[in-house]
């Protein structure tokens, strides 16, 4: 299942502010996932499914070298990735053991993925970012994975971040972290992120011009009819 161009061209042009604001009235409060930052400045807002991975702490018959060459692994994992999608890790918030050096992240960006999100860290960080492939991690460390994680599989639900993702969740990341759309969700941040971010960039207009907050944000009675009037 693919996000059509028109839905990526959409949510690309509402933040992840936006989107957990919106989330937030539907009752969902639990979206960012913690620890997810760009890790090199000016990234650009990107769009796309998750395609999930799961590391559980490291034991010491299982996390070894020998293990990068065991059908399942990360480097098995990374061949069953689609174009388009975002890999999202649980790491556990392990920040002494890199998950993904240069030469995973050079392959993944042949496979046409997205980007990689986790709640871990990255190694290798200088040839990391020479492939040119987006990351949000929780920084980078020298240690190869297998000094503190063991990874057991892909495609199923995980914990990233503190945030529950199922393979095919929508995730969007921008410089202020990656958040989660619930499947069920996509077609209400569609709907009412475009207005949100309308909204408030008419409000920020406003401050601008030198209004006050009480009444403006948020709108009483008087303001919403002169943002109704506005897009008329």
């Amino acid at each position: 299942m693919s996000l059509s161009s028109e839905q990526i061209a959409t949510l690309s042009k509402i933040s992840t502010a936006t989107i957990t604001t919106v989330l937030l009235k539907k009752g969902l409060r639990n979206v960012w996932m913690r620890g997810t930052r760009p890790l090199h400045p000016g990234q650009k807002r990107l769009v796309g499914r998750a395609f999930t991975l799961r590391f559980v702490p490291a034991r010491e018959d299982l996390a070894t070298p020998e293990s990068w060459s065991s059908p399942i692994s990360t480097r098995t994992a990374i061949e069953a990735m689609p174009a388009g999608c975002i890999a999202v890790v649980d790491a556990m918030g392990v920040s002494d053991a890199g998950i993904f050096g240069d030469i995973l992240c050079a392959r993944m960006v042949k496979r046409g993925v997205t980007a990689l999100i986790t709640d871990g860290v990255v190694r290798d960080v200088e040839g990391v970012l020479g492939t040119n492939l987006p990351v949000w991690c929780n920084g980078y460390a020298a240690p190869p994975s297998v000094a503190g994680l063991t990874f057991v599989g892909w495609g199923e639900p995980i914990g990233c971040g503190g945030v529950a993702v199922f393979p095919n969740d929508i995730v969007v990341a921008d410089q202020d972290g990656a958040v989660l759309i619930p499947q069920a969700q996509l077609d209400t941040i569609l709907t009412e992120g475009p207005e949100q971010e309308r909204m408030e960039a008419w409000i920020v207009n406003e401050v601008n011009n030198g209004a006050v907050l009480p009444g403006l944000y948020p709108m009483n009675a008087e303001t919403k009819a002169r943002y109704a009037a506005s897009k008329k």
